[in-house]
């Protein structure tokens, strides 16, 4: 897949947020990367064979306050090519393009990984 196409399943996975939302979200960069960098994986102490789809880096909505402001923007990073690895055709990739942009804006919301799992689940 061509990083337009792949850019193309991010872009209509950030469209279909629903638009409360979509309506929050200010400050914020969303990009696509081939690869995470060696630094990255190792500061999260991920090893092989597991691999990061995307990463959340920024000041989530809860930590912001009055001083909040000036400030780059937060980014989500989704990564093509470990996206590509695990999936067997593009309505997987476009799935899982979809599930890991929502569980980065989970992020950007103050969501950690262990409530958006319990969300998942379909647990209060």
């Amino acid at each position: 897949m061509t990083r337009r196409q792949f850019e193309a399943l991010v872009e209509r996975a950030l469209r279909r947020l629903p638009r409360p939302f979509k309506e929050k979200l200010a400050n914020i960069a969303v990009v696509v990367e081939s690869w995470p960098d060696d630094a990255t994986l190792a500061e999260l102490e991920i090893e092989p064979p597991d691999t990061l789809y995307g990463l959340y880096r920024g000041v989530d909505l809860t930590r912001r306050d009055s001083t909040y402001g000036n400030t780059l923007p937060d980014t989500v990073t989704i990564y093509q090519g470990p996206i590509e690895e695990d999936c067997a055709d593009e309505a997987e990739m476009a799935e899982l393009v979809r599930d890991t942009v929502i569980h980065e804006i989970g992020h950007y919301f103050g969501l950690d990984d262990e409530t958006m799992e319990r969300i998942e689940d379909g647990e209060p």
